[in-house]
């Protein structure tokens, strides 16, 4: 089983009509979306997150109840606001986000529930969103040593937002260690560059992956990458009609991988397949978790056949 852990957000989505702004709310967060899109692909899979005590933690809390996930875990903390997020989507389908982060309750994750997390898991992803808190931290660093202590495996998405930190040599100094911790790590395109230095992607890669790490690259319309044992595996992007909306699309990535790992898959090149079906799948509609199927993605990965 993969347990997803961290921030559960609601994604406000805006746009202007006659004066005014009017936003449409979705259920988001990065280890939230990829929970949805595990459970879409059909494997074993939950959630542990903290909503607020308020009108947009309840929708959220009946919009988890109606995944219906293997394990699940959602605190409500009755003194703090559930976190937004609004987003602003361009004509070419890219987000900007501004958070909303006022004693709000990502980061106050149950410490209780460790324990149970690690026994049902077989690997755990962790947000990053409630890393930006001391509170959350001291959670993760609990969270990843009875992990590894278990001898199960820790995946980290970096998913660096510059507005909830003062600078960018705070995030890489506190998603350093996490990155060093993680059995597996992904990173985007712009974030690879400020944890690794090197002349090109690849050696970049190389120099986070060692010789034990599962290190994963997406390129957007290019693709992405994966990296382990020191060899280096490249897919082209699944074919896409149209772009609606890349909110999302890194996390139904991540799901196709880890997916794939936790059922067996041992072929990188199959692994990436899946991602990035998985990604196009997302990208083709609006909102975090938008309507697809576990066949939708197995047919999308028979291209890279053709």
């Amino acid at each position: 089983m993969i347990i997803c852990v961290g921030e559960i957000l609601a994604d406000m989505t805006g746009r202007t009509c006659h004066g005014h702004m009017e936003f449409t709310c979705f259920a988001g967060g990065a280890p939230f979306n990829v929970a949805c899109c595990l459970k879409k692909l059909g494997a074993g899979c939950g959630f542990c997150g903290s909503v607020g005590q308020d009108a947009i933690g309840n929708f959220l809390v009946d919009v988890v109840q109606k995944q219906q996930f293997d394990y699940l875990y959602l605190q409500r903390e009755e003194e703090r606001n559930t976190t937004l997020a609004f987003v602003e989507v361009d004509g070419a389908g890219e987000r900007t986000f501004s958070f909303y982060r006022k004693n709000t309750a990502d980061a106050y994750l149950p410490q209780a529930e460790i324990s149970r997390i690690v026994r049902l898991a077989d690997i755990v992803h962790i947000g990053s969103l409630p890393l930006s808190s001391t509170h959350g931290r001291e959670f993760a660093d609990e969270l990843i040593a009875c992990t590894h202590a278990c001898g199960k495996k820790v995946s980290f998405d970096v998913n660096y937002r510059s507005d909830i930190f003062s600078c960018e040599e705070e995030a890489v100094w506190l998603y350093r260690k996490y990155i060093e911790a993680a059995d597996i790590v992904k990173f985007s395109e712009e974030e690879l560059p400020m944890f690794a230095e090197g002349a090109s992607q690849e050696e970049r890669l190389r120099k986070v992956a060692g010789a034990h790490k599962t290190v994963l690259l997406t390129l957007g319309s290019r693709g992405s990458m994966l990296c382990a044992a020191g060899n280096i595996y490249c897919i082209p992007a699944a074919t896409v009609q149209e772009i609606e909306d890349t909110n999302g699309a890194g996390d139904a990535f991540m799901a196709g991988v880890l997916a794939s790992i936790d059922g067996g898959q041992a072929d990188p090149n199959v692994v990436l397949r899946m991602g990035n079906a998985c990604g196009a799948l997302a990208v083709s509609q609006k909102g975090a978790y938008p309507e697809w199927s576990k066949e939708d993605a197995a047919a999308l990965t028979k291209e890279f056949d053709a």
